[in-house]
């Protein structure tokens, strides 16, 4: 198991040097895209335009794009209940998003999947799940698929701290580690599953510890840094599409919001919550883009408007979608039988 540096400017370098001016730009904005989006997205839900629960991540932006921004639409991932910044990072428009949470037509799943089920297969999103460690036997058999068919694509498992105590976890890790799957496992930490923290649920203190048992990397990263996220990740990727198998990055961060909208936030302290804010990975990732001479205070406030732009646009969109006829009810429903 190794343990990442934290992050400081001289370390960051590689990062830098390693993308372009556009792909870094590109990283800011989704950071961006994902808090406007979800903050947006929880306005809507307080003013009663939109309705069921939702799972916020806000504060989590780092992990969700550092981890997915050198991968290729033919690279899947599997997400999370959590996982509005996982569809974004992996390249979703947000219009589609909006208008699946107004249930529309438009939206990626035609409004049938709402906050949790989003998918989406033209950018490698296999989708959203609801069963706590539900994505992790997928991802793996996304590998398999890929190993089978001799492929050079990677299949990416985000989970949060809670799954790592599920039995799905430790089935899947050993597994594609027998047989070399070309997987990645992505703990996002939180520090919460649920209302309970790691501390009580949790024997080890990290848990890419648990790597060691299945003979696979273990590497913990400061989650809010998308610079040591995604050179965590680099050397995950290299590792799977040469071969090398499966690797377990556990990323260290927080969520600023409740577990969802019906969280109270009385297991934890405002002192903390206010602590991880100062942490917020968007102003941290600002602030070495102009340190590193990539980005000035105009450039980047070019694209906080570009994404305000976009939230608007994309949320008016859902707003004028179109509502599913009640006759359609049944589409898209439908059973398996085998022979009798």
């Amino acid at each position: 198991m190794l343990k990442a540096k934290t992050t400081k400017p001289e370390n960051a370098r590689p990062f830098y040097a390693r993308h372009s001016k556009e792909q870094l730009r590109n990283a800011l904005r989704r950071m961006w895209l994902i808090r406007r989006f979800e903050e947006v997205a929880e306005d809507s839900y307080v003013r009663g335009l939109t309705h069921g629960t939702m799972h916020l991540s806000i504060g989590q932006e780092a992990s969700a794009v550092g981890i997915c921004m050198d991968l290729t639409n033919s690279d899947y991932i599997t997400s999370t209940h959590r996982g509005h910044g996982h569809c974004i990072g992996k390249g979703a428009e947000v219009k589609f998003m909006f208008a699946e949470f107004f249930g529309k037509e438009e939206g990626y799943c035609r409004g049938r999947g709402g906050s949790m089920h989003i998918a989406d297969p033209a950018t490698g999103n296999l989708g959203a799940n609801g069963i706590v460690g539900g994505g992790l036997p997928l991802a793996t058999g996304a590998a398999l698929a890929i190993q089978q068919r001799k492929g050079q694509d990677v299949a990416v498992c985000f989970f949060g701290d809670g799954a790592n105590n599920e039995g799905a976890f430790h089935e899947s890790l050993n597994i594609a580690a027998v047989w070399k799957l070309p997987v990645i496992y992505v703990c996002e930490n939180n520090q919460y599953g649920m209302s309970v923290s790691t501390e009580r649920s949790t024997a080890v203190k990290d848990i890419a510890t648990r790597a060691a048992a299945y003979n696979m990397p273990g590497v913990i990263v400061d989650g809010n840094a998308i610079a040591d996220v995604n050179e965590a990740m680099m050397a995950a990727i290299e590792l799977a599409r040469n071969g090398g198998g499966p690797s377990l990055i556990e990323c260290k961060t927080y969520r600023t919001r409740g577990h969802s909208r019906s969280d109270r936030n009385r297991y934890r302290t405002k002192e903390e919550i206010e602590d991880w804010k100062v942490k917020d990975p968007i102003p941290a990732f600002e602030n070495e883009l102009q340190k590193f001479g990539v980005f000035n205070l105009a450039e980047i406030e070019a694209v906080r408007a570009q994404v305000e732009t976009e939230v608007a646009e994309g949320f008016a969109f859902a707003q004028s979608g179109t509502n599913p006829l009640p006759q359609s009810v049944l589409r898209d429903v439908y059973t398996v039988s085998g022979a009798a």
